[in-house]
């Protein structure tokens, strides 16, 4: 694999768990606590429950779609890199 390649997936997984850090944090009940830890809502421990114990095959549709986005996200950057390859492959040298 090349290193750059490797290096743009490990950013975007990066990205996409400080996405996912930033909005658990927001779904916390009334920010911190005291001691500094987070409370959850109910509904959020639920679903997110429910999601951990559910093979992608069977999640409902919007849930899938979530998933395919992020998805793309690394099919995107692989895709860029195929294509980058393919440019230099077809490249004569002097």
């Amino acid at each position: 694999m090349n290193a750059s390649l490797r290096e743009q997936l490990a950013a975007l997984a990066h990205e996409q768990w400080t996405g996912w850090m930033t909005y658990l944090f927001e779904t916390a009940r009334d920010g911190k606590n005291d001691d500094g830890t987070l409370t959850l809502p109910a509904w959020a421990v639920e679903r997110w429950e429910r999601q951990m114990a559910t093979p992608y095959a069977n999640l409902p549709e919007d849930e899938k779609e979530s998933d395919r986005a992020e998805a793309n996200r690394v099919l995107k950057l692989i895709g860029t890199e195929i294509e980058w390859e393919r440019v230099l492959c077809q490249v004569k040298p002097f």
